[in-house]
């Protein structure tokens, strides 16, 4: 199918997704209820915080961070690497290329489709925070508000493109979901997760800046709070979408290749 074919799709296969994220909200509720582990940080923090400052850190300041955290992991989440592994497991994944969409643009839009709810979900928690916190904690500078959906996109992007590469792996190993886990240890230490990247040691930070998880998570509460300048966002930035075009390329590179394997054997 060609490029403009598949742009024509894909309203309708988003208005399908959608309908499906509708029909298993409780499945999806209880993803979203997963993602609870910066409620436990907040409390760990501001425990901590409580008898002196970490940093420019207090209680406020890690409230914010880690509600911020919350509501962003909502937003830029996936799991598709779950549904990869299954579905090329079980050789479902054959009704997909039979289809004449790319299977990968098939996930993503399934995948994207999830975000208006998790938008509904997230929004109570975002509006409780606010009043909780109040809005001093956030940035009043316009342009890191602006370029604020940008860095959403791309950490969506990006977490989508490492899962979709991770899950192409299934047609070759049986163990993906274990590289996975590897991945998302990683991705638990270095992206911001369970504490800001900023308190990382120097020598530390300065490798946390140049991997891909600041931009999966960090950037957009950076952005968010303010944390960094202009200028550190704007470099950050550049970095996150150089991971994301990367990933991406890795990502169909690795489908291709499992998929040839997998006719190659009979699938």
């Amino acid at each position: 199918m060609s490029a403009r074919a598949t742009l024509a799709a894909l309203p309708t296969m988003l208005r399908v997704r959608f309908a499906e994220t509708l029909a298993w909200r409780a499945e999806l509720l209880v993803w979203v209820l997963a993602y609870t582990m910066p409620l436990i940080m907040l409390a760990l923090w501001s425990a901590v915080a409580r008898e002196a400052p970490v940093g420019r850190f207090g209680e406020q300041e890690f409230r914010a961070y880690f509600l911020a955290t919350l509501v962003i992991r909502m937003l830029v989440a996936s799991w598709v690497v779950w549904e990869m592994n299954f579905e090329i497991r079980q050789g479902v994944v054959v009704t997909r290329l039979l289809r004449p969409v790319h299977p990968l643009v098939s996930y993503a839009a399934q995948q994207a489709a999830a975000v208006p709810m998790r938008i509904v979900l997230a929004a109570p928690i975002a509006i409780a925070a606010v009043a909780w916190i109040g809005t001093g904690a956030f940035t009043d500078d316009w342009r890191q508000l602006a370029i604020l959906p940008l860095t959403l996109l791309g950490a969506w992007l990006l977490t989508f493109a490492v899962m979709a590469m991770i899950g192409s792996l299934a047609f070759h190993w049986e163990s993906a979901l274990g590289l996975f886990d590897v991945w998302l240890g990683l991705y638990t230490v270095f992206s911001g997760y369970v504490m800001p990247i900023e308190l990382f040691p120097p020598a530390l930070r300065a490798v946390a800046d140049w991997l891909p998880f600041r931009g999966m998570l960090s950037l957009p509460v950076e952005a968010t709070l303010g944390l960094a300048t202009w200028e550190e966002t704007l470099a950050a930035l550049a970095v996150q979408w150089a991971w994301v075009a990367l990933f991406s390329v890795a990502a169909v590179l690795t489908w291709r290749s499992g998929v040839r394997r997998y006719s190659a054997f009979g699938g």
